[in-house]
């Protein structure tokens, strides 16, 4: 398998964790995320920047796991797993795309492509 994939998955992932972990403490570079609407982001966007990162370590070893990198959980889990995430960051392009905030839509699409193209090659072509 294309060992690119999985690394730039990790990599957009990771980048993306340090922004919603900011977020979430109150930096005020909110133009990147929810809509772009606040400086800093109020308190339930704040959790809701909290609850991504969880989300992203689940992706991160779904997709790893996928990948033949790590083994943490059962295979059907993580190919149909992996699948989902593609689902999700594919779906994800659309609202940043359009999003009113030009760093969102800039930023935020462009992650969101590397993330579903990322999961996309690791669901076709397993570990």
């Amino acid at each position: 398998m294309n060992e690119l994939a999985p690394v730039l998955f990790v990599a957009a992932l990771a980048v993306l964790s340090v922004l919603q972990l900011a977020l979430a403490f109150g930096a005020p570079w909110g133009s990147l995320a929810w809509g772009g609407q606040h400086r800093v982001l109020p308190g339930p966007l704040r959790i809701g920047s909290g609850i991504a990162v969880v989300l992203y370590v689940a992706f991160a070893g779904v997709v790893l796991d996928r990948a033949g990198w790590i083994d943490v959980v059962a295979e059907p889990v993580a190919g149909i797993g992996t699948w989902a995430v593609f689902g999700f960051a594919a779906l994800s392009v659309i609202p940043n795309a359009v999003s009113r905030s030009r760093p969102e839509r800039y930023a935020g699409t462009s992650a969101a492509l590397v993330l579903a193209a990322s999961s996309l090659a690791v669901a076709l072509n397993g570990a």
